[in-house]
């Protein structure tokens, strides 16, 4: 494993072993089973380009009413609990006692892009986010806690986990491109990225 820091963003390459990977892909499996993937919508009724679905206390919404966590899944019920490995990878990057509300499951296709954005719908900010990079290489970038000026980017491969905490907790961030094809660990290709995210009681 290599570990880097670029901008506040700690990045741990090569962090997860390939058996490890495919028993996070199982578990995801058995979430999407439960909720299934959806294809959100922007506040402003743009399609992402991205499927997401989501694990744990709360759930994370796109939709015309806005960005927002509830805890109930659209079709109704709880969403399905964070896998015990999941919850173990948290444990061992943060060393934190506190577990995650969420973890937000997002799969990207051959085309698929994610916008500089912010992860700002928490409610509360002392705590990191984690995201893991599964399958196809993505080239995520890493900007400023204001929107403009200079951003660096670095190519994700599968069993990458980066920890956004401190100066990087707030930081615009996304993926502007993936390697379709590039790793062997999803047997249609495409890259999951799921993230851990500690959201503040009051917000459900």
């Amino acid at each position: 494993m290599q570990e880097l820091t670029i901008r506040g963003f700690r990045i741990l390459k090569g962090f997860l072993e390939t058996s490890e990977q495919v028993d996070l892909v199982r578990d995801l499996r058995n979430v999407a089973k439960a909720a299934p993937m959806r294809a959100p919508i922007t506040r402003w009724g743009k399609p992402m380009s991205v499927r997401m679905t989501s694990a744990g206390r709360v759930g994370w919404i796109s939709d015309r009413k806005g960005y927002r966590y509830e805890g109930e899944k659209p079709d109704g019920g709880a969403w399905p609990k964070i896998p015990k490995n999941i919850l173990n990878l948290w444990r061992n990057v943060t060393e934190l006692e506190r577990a995650p509300d969420c973890c937000l499951i997002n799969y990207y296709g051959e085309d698929a892009r994610m916008g500089l954005h912010q992860d700002k719908d928490e409610g509360e900010f002392q705590w990191p986010v984690v995201s893991v990079s599964l399958g196809d290489d993505g080239l995520f970038r890493m900007g400023n806690v204001e929107k403009g000026g200079k951003t660096e980017s670095i190519w994700l491969n599968s069993g990458d986990v980066v920890v956004m905490g401190g100066d990087a907790r707030l930081a615009y961030h996304g993926v502007d491109r993936i390697r379709f094809g590039s790793s062997k660990l999803l047997p249609d290709s495409g890259r999951v990225n799921l993230t851990l995210r500690v959201v503040a009681e009051s917000v459900a």
